[in-house]
């Protein structure tokens, strides 16, 4: 990814989603927000303590950084599943100009011009969708549930069912989240992955069990990468390499770019991704 000032306002960016010409993209950054302390300063965390008047200022920034419409951004509650909601005009605003009351979705999907989708994170991972074919958009929030229940394959059968989207219609992208080094997990989550990301959709990926989920320094912890087991998922649904970006930059290793709530144990805001259609 590459990091670029918008206005004063820094985001992060990929290559080749940034040559898609009717999509606009990022991924924010701690800085060029107002909120302070624990927030500062792009905070989007609205369970907290940081006032509503800071967040809606940030949406805002962000909104002109991009250039989008801050009344037609729209941003769900998530719930770390797989629901996946097909955003339609009375959406619209929702989760921006006021506290999301679109719950319990953590993927969100549109082919309509204006809109840009957001989602919260602080280590989960970023997904991105992008169908040049179709001109329609997803994005993901997934955690580690999300992870091991596929959203990867929720979102491509959702886009699938609406606008018609085949895995080479895409181009994805996958943003910065939790690396594996940090991520040191029991052997309960080691197990939850084991049943679906091991045995012959490792010949078929090229992506072993063992590299997603490898036995860590700690006894009976293991070191869990989110980013392959994504990586694993879309290739299994078809996606060729090429079409996937990946992000190197782990949010626990550079808590004073992104927020992270394993490094600071939750004393935290919330850094949001961005993909919108163009007017």
């Amino acid at each position: 990814m590459e990091l670029k000032g918008f206005e004063k306002v820094p985001l992060l960016t990929y290559k080749e989603l940034g040559k898609i010409e009717f999509i606009t993209h990022g991924f924010s950054t701690r800085m060029g927000g107002v909120s302070s302390g624990i927030y500062s300063t792009m905070n989007f965390k609205e369970d907290g303590d940081d006032t509503n008047e800071n967040v809606r200022e940030n949406y805002r920034r962000i909104a002109g950084a991009l250039g989008c419409d801050v009344k037609k951004m729209v941003r769900s509650q998530l719930c770390h599943g797989t629901s996946v909601h097909e955003v339609e005009p009375k959406d619209f605003g929702v989760g921006a100009m006021a506290k999301s009351t679109l719950l319990n979705y953590d993927g969100l999907i549109t082919n309509i011009p204006g809109v840009t989708l957001v989602a919260t994170f602080a280590d989960c991972v970023p997904l991105y969708f992008v169908d040049e074919n179709h001109h329609a958009i997803g994005l993901a929030h997934s955690g580690w549930r999300g992870t091991v229940d596929r959203i990867a394959w929720s979102m491509l059968e959702a886009m699938n069912k609406a606008y018609g989207t085949v895995a080479e219609d895409l181009r994805v992208a996958i943003g910065p989240c939790i690396c594996g080094d940090c991520y040191e997990v029991g052997a309960e989550l080691k197990d939850a992955f084991s049943k679906d990301f091991s045995g012959t959709i490792e010949e078929e990926t090229g992506i072993s069990f063992t590299e997603i989920c490898r036995r860590g320094e700690n006894p009976g912890k293991y070191q869990l990468d989110l980013r392959l087991a994504n990586l694993q998922s879309f290739l299994k649904a078809g996606l060729k390499r090429e079409q996937i970006e990946i992000s190197d930059i782990c949010t626990c290793c550079n808590p004073d770019l992104i927020f992270s709530h394993r490094y600071t144990k939750g004393l935290r805001g919330a850094s949001a991704a961005f993909l919108g259609m163009k007017e």
